[in-house]
């Protein structure tokens, strides 16, 4: 590949797009997203619940000039703290990344400075080579395109613990930082996409085979504290991925074609005499 991969954004997805043959993958949070989680309309009915009582005055207020603004102001709770959360999210793991590149990082916005202060203990506690950051993750074979975290090498004694002074066995492991309030088993697809792909791609274009992993990680870090825990990438895990990817398939095109126009119907309502006089 000889230019860089734009992303694009279509049907509420994120594409990645080979600038050479105009080729499109979906991404894979994109893919993912097809896993059902029931739990997310229990979680937003409770956001918006919380909202209506404890803004209540705020809510009384905006309902006295607008009703249907009070009611979205309640109902967009969800929305609002999603979206202040990627922010915070973003912010992050670029900092992350600046750490982890052993770049030198000040003063920060104070709501970074606990993340902040715990990437620097976890680099202290684990001591990793980073190896790539922020590059894509792109699979020909299955059709699909993700942007990774990082690829960090771990020393790791027989007990797989780090050995921050690099004294035991190296390994290669795909690695994701997590910034939300608790991890989730599908990280694991996540991370098994990467590790699966066929080529890493850089922002320049440059692309080389995915490497051979000894493993994955997540770096689940927040406010308090921080854990750094395996996570398996396996040929059973990337096979739940590419069931997804089939659902994926469906939802956005199979689903479109398999219900044709109607071959009969039931026929006109008959319109009596009485029913035409009365019009």
């Amino acid at each position: 590949m000889a230019g860089r991969i734009r992303t694009i954004t279509r049907g509420g997805s994120r594409w990645y797009v080979d600038p050479d043959t105009t080729v499109k993958y979906p991404g894979v949070t994109s893919i993912i997203s097809m896993l059902p989680k029931p739990f997310l309309v229990h979680w937003a009915a409770r956001m918006a619940a919380e909202t209506a009582v404890t803004s209540l005055a705020a809510v009384q207020s905006i309902a006295e000039r607008d009703e249907e603004g009070a009611i979205d102001y309640v109902r967009n709770s969800h929305l609002r703290y999603t979206k202040a959360r990627a922010k915070l999210g973003s912010d992050a793991h670029d900092l992350f990344e600046r750490m982890a590149r052993g770049e030198f990082v000040g003063r920060v916005h104070p709501d970074l400075e606990p993340y902040k202060a715990g990437f620097a203990d976890f680099l202290k506690a684990v001591n990793p080579e980073l190896v790539r950051a922020e590059d894509i993750a792109w699979s020909s074979t299955h059709e699909y395109a993700g942007s990774f975290d990082a690829i960090l090498r771990v020393w790791l004694d027989v007990e797989g613990k780090p050995t921050p002074d690099r004294s035991g066995t190296p390994h290669l492991l795909i690695v994701d930082w997590k910034t939300s309030k608790s991890t989730y088993p599908d990280v694991a697809l996540q991370m098994a996409a990467y590790s699966h792909a066929d080529l890493i791609i850089s922002p320049d274009g440059t692309a080389e085979p995915m490497p051979t992993f000894d493993g994955g990680a997540v770096l689940h870090i927040t406010g308090e504290d921080w854990s750094f825990k395996p996570v398996r990438i396996d040929d059973d895990v990337f096979a739940a991925f590419l069931t997804l990817r089939q659902v994926f398939v469906w939802d956005r095109e199979t689903s479109r074609t398999v219900l044709g126009r109607a071959i009969a119907k039931s026929a006109r309502r008959l319109v009596t005499g009485t029913e035409r006089r009365a019009r």
